[in-house]
């Protein structure tokens, strides 16, 4: 394998995001520009392509539950800034969307590689289906690899980025499927006599030691 062949481990959850500048349908971008917001950062294959399409159109829809939550939306991939352009054009006339978040024209890969979205079983030069969540410090949160066929759930990641903000708000967890609004979970007991205190709370929100619900508002 050489050098250009080798792929760099994903950025990990807690680690700060690789620094990028890069052309984007909205002129020259780095990471520092988006550092007063959370970003969700995505990779997509390749313009003018049916799934990419369907995700473009569902991260349009929602564009503004993601800004209300101080949340950017940058996409990318390996095509040109004049290729990036058309499509936009072409889906805001066929779709009657309109996509105001900027698209990175990663025409090298060197960003795609940084970010760990080149995987060469499943493309040698084309990024697969990448999502990162990075707070408003700078910091991976999250992230997910989908394959070229499938794509993903953009309700999900917006309710991702709601409970990671919450979870920052608050100092608790979330359950499965949460959603804003609904019981978060109190961090479990540290000492003896926390579970002890716990044990004896009781009721529906608090079954066990462990486990006890409470509401953020």
């Amino acid at each position: 394998m050489t050098d250009r062949d080798a792929t760099p481990l994903t950025p990990r959850i807690g680690e700060p995001a690789p620094d990028f500048e890069a052309e984007t349908t909205h002129g020259i971008l780095r990471l520092e520009d988006f550092r007063e917001s959370w970003l969700v950062l995505f990779s997509h294959p390749a313009d003018f392509t049916p799934v990419c399409a369907t995700e473009l159109i569902a991260f349009a829809g929602a564009r503004e539950k993601l800004r209300a939550m101080r949340c950017e939306l940058l996409g990318l991939s390996v095509d040109s800034v004049f290729s990036h352009i058309a499509w936009v054009r072409s889906l805001e006339s066929r779709f009657a969307v309109t996509i105001d978040f900027p698209l990175v024209a990663d025409v090298t890969g060197e960003m795609a590689r940084r970010y760990g979205m080149l995987m060469s079983a499943e493309s040698p030069n084309e990024p697969v289906r990448m999502t990162y969540v990075i707070d408003d410090r700078g910091i991976v949160r999250a992230f997910s690899a989908y394959p070229m066929t499938t794509g993903r759930d953009v309700g999900e990641i917006v309710r991702l980025v709601a409970a990671l903000q919450a979870t920052d708000a608050h100092g608790v967890a979330t359950p499965a499927g949460w959603k804003p609004g609904e019981p978060v979970l109190a961090p479990p007991p540290r000492t003896q006599a926390m579970a002890e205190e716990r044990a004896k709370a009781g009721g529906a929100a608090c079954p066990d030691w462990y486990f006890c619900k409470k509401e953020t508002s």
